[in-house]
């Protein structure tokens, strides 16, 4: 019997170990484990085997430390002034901060997540090989969580775009970041899902369409490289789902798709040139799936038509599913807006739709969020209105001020919010005695025009209440 199982046993060895030659595999483990290292042999040694090294040495040059500094004010504490007057001061606190960039010019410019340097006064980054840079905030957009950095340096190690429409579920990629303020960092995964949403951009017009990987992340990878086997740059790492905190299986990235295009109209035209199709949407259910006998439960359902938007003037209405955008089929409501956020003011493409069970296919033509087709001048973007950036209230924020509504200015420039002595961190509460969530609120209540502006009120950056108006 033992003399059977010693010739079973090098049958099955060999079996293992006679594929396709210059097979290298290394047991990570740190134990010697022959029958483990053949069976895992077995299943790289095929043609096109995984071969992570050239795609690493090719991604950790071009990924960055970015430090940030902010200097935050302290609420003011009315018992404390009672007593000590103004010889009571909080004086505002230094706030340090850190993430990850990637290099995409040999001159320079460097992509982040907005998240990471959000309300830096000032910006540092630090190169793979120790050189230490101040960086220059080119321009951010929160609706994508993307910023663009710009350093004063020459032949920089860059990476290339790849393509994130190819990824395949199952595909390796690399994450490679500073996590933990250390230098690069590789890890592997493969993609386990596309257009996830997560809910993590709380802002208007936001656009989530993440890469959902297993590739460990951790805190300081936001903002570095997603990469596939080549080497190219396929998404820019975001996220971790987590219970505590810390990678726990799941991680998200922005895909290149959307990278690419908010970064170039950040460089162009120093405002992203946001298009939209002047809808409202929502996920496709089991009950409209048999309405308009769908094989399948997918599309995304439009429950609100945007008067003289693109949709009103293609005719599209309430309840049709959108199932396709010029050429990529729609399953979800992430899709949609990945396709869309790629498009810019002016563009015309194909939407097909299901109304009543018909399929038809209308012509759009895309504008930007005052409607038109026209380019969007820097401070008035998606968010932006009367020369300020807003973005709705933060949990943290509603239970600070103990308000359950708002919109805070996250960058002011000249309007008639910066005329009103308004500055970055003011929440408002009510415009014209209306309450408001974000910008699109205060353009309802204003119409769009600063003469319509009656009264204003709000909480100004040191936390004091205020309350303004006008033509009474």
């Amino acid at each position: 019997m033992a003399l059977i199982g010693a010739v079973i046993a090098l049958v099955a060895y060999t079996s293992f170990v006679d594929k396709p030659e210059n097979v290298v595999v290394t047991d990570s483990s740190g134990t010697n484990m022959p029958d483990a290292q053949a069976i895992l042999t077995s299943f790289q040694s095929q043609p096109g085997q995984v071969d992570f090294t050239y795609a690493a040495e090719q991604t950790v040059h071009a990924v960055v430390h970015v430090r940030t500094k902010t200097m935050v004010e302290q609420p003011g504490n009315p018992i404390l002034e009672w007593f000590y007057g103004e010889r009571y001061n909080m004086s505002p606190r230094e706030v340090a901060g850190y993430g990850s960039g990637v290099i995409i010019s040999p001159d320079g410019f460097i992509i982040t997540n907005n998240h990471v340097i959000e309300e830096a006064e000032n910006i540092e980054v630090k190169l793979n090989d120790n050189r230490i840079f101040d960086a220059e905030l080119v321009g951010r957009d929160p609706t994508t969580d993307i910023a663009v950095l710009k350093i004063k340096a020459k032949n920089l190690s860059y990476l290339k775009y790849g393509d994130s429409d190819k990824l395949r579920i199952g595909e390796w990629v690399l994450a490679v970041g500073n996590p933990f303020n250390l230098t690069s960092t590789v890890t592997a995964g493969i993609v386990s899902a596309k257009g996830r949403s997560l809910g993590l951009l709380d802002t208007e017009y936001g656009i989530e369409s993440f890469i959902q990987t297993d590739a460990a992340l951790n805190v300081g990878n936001s903002g570095g490289a997603l990469v596939d086997t080549k080497g190219l740059l396929v998404g820019i790492n975001s996220a971790i789902y987590s219970p505590s905190g810390a990678y726990s299986g799941s991680s998200f990235a922005i895909p290149v798709s959307i990278v690419k295009k908010v970064v170039e109209d950040i460089i162009e035209f120093g405002e992203v040139q946001r298009a939209i199709i002047g809808v409202s949407i929502t996920e496709v259910t089991a009950e409209d799936a048999e309405k308009n006998d769908l094989r399948e439960i997918k599309g995304a359902k439009i429950t609100r038509i945007v008067e003289g938007g693109s949709a009103d003037d293609a005719r599209l209405k309430e309840d049709d599913i959108i199932v396709r955008f010029d050429n990529a089929d729609i399953n979800t409501v992430a899709e949609l807006q990945e396709q869309v956020g790629k498009q810019r003011p002016g563009d015309k493409v194909n939407i097909t739709y299901l109304r009543n069970g018909k399929e038809a296919t209308v012509s759009v033509t895309l504008k930007n969020v005052a409607g038109t087709t026209s380019v969007v001048p820097v401070g008035m973007g998606a968010g932006t209105i009367f020369g300020a950036r807003f973005e709705p209230l933060s949990t943290a924020d509603k239970r600070t001020y103990n308000i359950d509504n708002g919109a805070k200015i996250t960058e002011i420039n000249d309007g008639l919010f910066k005329d009103m002595g308004l500055k970055k961190g003011t929440i408002v509460i009510r415009i014209n005695d209306e309450k408001v969530n974000n910008s699109d609120d205060i353009r309802k209540a204003t119409n769009s025009s600063e003469r319509s502006v009656k009264s204003i009120e709000g909480i100004t950056s040191n936390g004091r209440l205020f309350s303004y108006r006008f033509g009474y």
